[in-house]
């Protein structure tokens, strides 16, 4: 065929792109649960992502206002139903403010093991998920595995694999049965070598490098003024821990503790361990820091069970007594929050002085983690977005409620 431009069978094109609507989800595996993503793109460059929500909605904090505080409990479970044991928690040192009621202390020390436990299950569930939207599927594998066994040992505690009602207002439904401290210690003394294979299939794998490093930047200054919280806020150099800031009632359940926020302020992590350094062409707040910040966290949840564990073995008292089903509830209302493994759960009530309350409300962590997706994802590829969404970590039963 001739190549000259004067030939009257060539025909010139004007070649232009044209902007795009694309709908990601609400069923799609990288949307972390009933997530409708509304992008618009330019070829393969998002300019602009919508959230959309509602997909999941249960009217939770309505029925809490048509059942007791103990009758919720398993309402709670359902909201992040990755962290059942810390949603129960939350709502649970809600109502003891609210009633007063001090916990004896061998209840404190139980419930700082099974929330850590938790903790470590739902940061193995991400990690393993957010490989998955990565486009790799051992870490996966390797995640349930361990999660399985954390199940194993709530399964003794409670007979529950998912939604427990363990934790409730008064301390627990039972005591830790005869052997279940020395099971928890033998899970513990195998999960470094795990998590050191972790390491190995995702922080240190070159792939996974390219597809989190400099993507998805949050700025601390960004992520304080969207209410980002947990390890998305500290994974920006944010040093803040409801753990160790937050209200009395709920961080002198870690009175005595040793331990150290996870957070990178001045170049380190703080850790006993040699774990993989930061690769030079990070920038602090990418989503590789937020995958970090996690890992880095099961490590501290160990130390912390290992501590917790010691004490409640010598701690005077019992489990705690469960609070009467239809106990009434004293006039006034109370808003406590605590560091779940997503962020900042926050619990309201108010009380009329009836056993029933007449207003519930709950604050979630990844609502405000959610709504920071537009800003991180202007002006990335298309395949980028998956990235960004995982490493926020999301769960939409937190969010819908």
């Amino acid at each position: 065929m001739s190549t000259d431009v004067d030939d009257p069978r060539i025909v010139e094109f004007d070649v232009r792109t044209d902007e795009m609507l694309v709908n990601m989800g609400p069923q799609h595996p990288s949307t972390h649960g009933v997530l409708r993503l509304v992008l618009r793109t330019d070829g393969e460059i998002v300019s602009e992502v919508t959230p959309h929500i509602g997909y999941l909605h249960r009217c939770a904090e309505k029925i809490g206002e048509n059942l007791t505080p103990r009758q919720w409990i398993p309402y709670t479970d359902r909201m992040d139903y990755l962290a059942g044991m810390n949603m129960n928690l939350g709502w649970s040192l809600t109502v003891e403010k609210l009633l007063n009621y001090e916990l004896p202390e061998k209840a404190r020390h139980l419930r700082v093991i099974i929330a850590e436990l938790n903790r470590i299950a739902s940061h193995f569930v991400g990690m393993g998920a957010y490989g998955l939207d990565l486009g790799t599927f051992s870490p996966f594998l390797y995640a349930f595995r361990e999660r399985e066994k954390i199940l194993d040992l709530f399964e003794d505690a409670c007979g529950a694999r998912l939604t427990y009602s363990y934790i409730t207002p008064g301390g627990a439904t039972d005591d830790l049965p005869a052997g279940w401290l020395k099971k928890c210690e033998t899970f513990l003394d195998q999960l470094l070598a795990v998590i050191d294979e972790c390491h190995t299939l995702l922080t240190t794998n070159e792939i996974f490098i390219r597809r989190t490093v400099n993507v998805g930047v949050l700025s601390p200054e960004m992520a304080i003024n969207y209410g980002c919280t947990g390890p998305v806020l500290r994974g920006s150099g944010v040093d803040h821990d409801l753990r160790r800031d937050g209200e009395e009632r709920y961080t002198e359940m870690y009175d005595g503790y040793a331990f150290e926020v996870i957070c990178e302020t001045d170049g380190h992590y703080p850790s006993d361990h040699d774990y993989p350094p930061v690769p030079e062409s990070a920038v602090l707040g990418d989503c590789w820091h937020r995958f970090y910040v996690r890992m880095l966290e099961v490590i501290q949840a160990m130390d912390l069970i290992r501590q917790a564990m010691d004490r409640y073995s010598t701690a005077e008292g019992d489990y705690g007594v469960p609070i009467k089903l239809f106990e009434k509830l004293p006039k006034g209302e109370v808003y406590l929050e605590t560091e779940c493994p997503r962020g900042q759960m926050g619990f309201y009530l108010v009380s009329d002085g009836t056993s029933i309350p007449w207003r519930t409300r709950a604050r979630s962590s990844c609502f405000s983690n959610l709504s920071v997706t537009e800003e991180l994802c202007r002006g990335v590829l298309l395949a980028d977005v998956p990235a960004v969404v995982g490493s926020l970590d999301i769960v939409m039963g937190e969010i819908d409620r």
